[in-house]
């Protein structure tokens, strides 16, 4: 008699299974003329308020190899026996990056509000 090979899952996992079975076909909800057109200008205004907020991302990353190469001393400046450059590499883009975060969710819940 060959052996037959059982699947071992959780109690969880075959409650889920079942209620997936159980139900029907997803749907898109419809939207009411009035709520479709304030749900479009809502994703646009937010788009592009994405949109600037990747730009100043792309200008603060791609800003920092043209901060070095009009300052070469900071290559050469040391700070606890670390070149300058090296230090703004590693520390510097992460409180921006924190700033332009915070600003890019204050701008997009704005625009919701809206």
């Amino acid at each position: 008699m060959p052996n037959r090979r059982v699947a071992v899952m959780s109690p969880q996992t075959r409650l889920a299974h079942a209620r997936r079975r159980q139900r029907g076909r997803w749907r898109l909800p419809r939207l009411e003329a009035a709520d479709a057109e304030r749900a479009l200008r809502n994703y646009r205004r937010q788009r592009r308020r994405a949109v600037a907020a990747l730009l100043l991302l792309f200008a603060i990353l791609a800003g920092l190899p043209a901060l070095f190469a009009l300052w070469p001393a900071l290559d050469h400046t040391r700070l606890g026996g670390v070149p300058v450059s090296w230090l703004i590499l590693a520390v510097g883009p992460y409180p921006l990056l924190i700033v332009l975060g915070h600003w890019h969710l204050r701008r997009a819940e704005r625009a919701e509000r809206r």
